[in-house]
């Protein structure tokens, strides 16, 4: 089969479409033949040589995909050859073939073409998990998302506004802030322009954020912490402005406030499988009866797969840049 490999560490450059040999589906795995994958940021900090695999995950980048069963491995039941399906992944997702435990496959969504299931499974793995099972976003409560724009702020604006919570985004461009609104998002805050803290508060008459999603890491943390309400929760998933922040723990024991702070690629086969089985039960019904939808920014042949890495890093998409093997017919 061919894969995206990273020879040397680097630009977007260093995206090499190769001929690897092919996946063997272990014990509990089925190899699924991939249609179409999706592209994070962490397959950035992977090709910059700043987020390796997990143990045992395949080398090559990718945290999700779509696809069609192709073999089935020993102690797999429930699945079988031809079935369509998409998956969350610890690594692979840029090949045409990759090898996925069972637990982390879901069946295609009614009403969702086989390319387009590939912007699923982490951005709802990732937002269900977060907002859900460990903040426990409630109805009535209000829910910042920062990065509103993005794979998972699209979803997150959707799956907030369907359990009935009101939605707070911030976003870096007018036009970025329009489609989050069209998403459903109440409260738009342009951060370039606008101190979110300061914008959250007046619109919520000084109430604050319950559960607050956040990218940023330590750049935002005491912010976060401002913006709080009492009994809020700040679930921080990612660390684009930086790893190390300070925590005033007077302002969190005022509030009785929580923060956690979680990764997906890591957590073991058990925890996934437990995350996807929730996915199904609670997410797939939403997008089968289209009141949560997946949103496609553009799509690039697999073998391009710098352009759609540059597409990234420039910060001009809203929702899921994917890669397509050209299989999906």
């Amino acid at each position: 089969m061919h894969a995206i490999t990273i020879p040397e560490p680097g630009g977007p450059e260093a995206l090499v479409w190769s001929e690897v040999p092919d996946p063997v589906p272990g014990e509990g795995e089925v190899l699924v033949d991939v249609a179409a994958g999706a592209v994070n940021r962490a397959d950035l900090l992977q090709r910059q040589g700043f987020y390796d695999p997990p143990p045992g995950a395949s080398p090559y980048p990718g945290l999700e995909c779509s696809g069609r069963v192709a073999a089935i491995g020993p102690g797999v039941s429930g699945w079988d050859v031809g079935d369509e399906v998409c998956a969350l992944l610890s690594g692979g997702g840029y090949a045409e073939k990759v090898a996925v435990p069972a637990g982390q496959l879901l069946p295609l969504p009614k009403g969702v073409d086989l390319v387009t299931a590939a912007a699923l499974p982490e951005v709802t793995a990732t937002v269900w998990s977060n907002v859900f099972m460990v903040a426990h976003l409630r109805p009535g409560e209000t829910l910042l998302v920062h990065g509103g724009a993005s794979g998972i702020g699209t979803m997150a604006i959707q799956l907030g506004k369907a359990v009935g919570a009101r939605v707070a985004v911030t976003a870096g461009s007018p036009e970025k802030l329009e489609r989050c609104a069209e998403l459903g998002a109440d409260i738009l805050i342009d951060y370039r322009r606008q101190d979110f803290v300061e914008e959250l508060r007046a619109a919520t008459d000084g109430a604050g954020a319950d559960v607050i999603l956040d990218i940023m890491g330590a750049k935002y943390l005491g912010p976060n912490v401002r913006a709080l309400a009492v009994n809020g929760r700040l679930a921080i998933i990612g660390l684009q402005g930086g790893v190390k922040g300070e925590l005033n723990l007077g302002a969190l024991l005022d509030k009785r406030a929580a923060v956690t702070a979680t990764s997906l690629r890591k957590r073991p086969p058990a925890e996934k499988a437990a995350i996807i089985a929730a996915v199904r039960e609670h997410v797939w019904p939403l997008v089968e009866a289209g009141t949560v939808r997946p949103v496609v920014d553009r799509t690039f042949p697999m073998a391009k797969a710098s352009e759609a890495h540059q597409t990234l890093e420039e910060s001009t998409h809203v929702g899921k840049v994917l890669l397509t093997t050209g299989t999906a017919a």
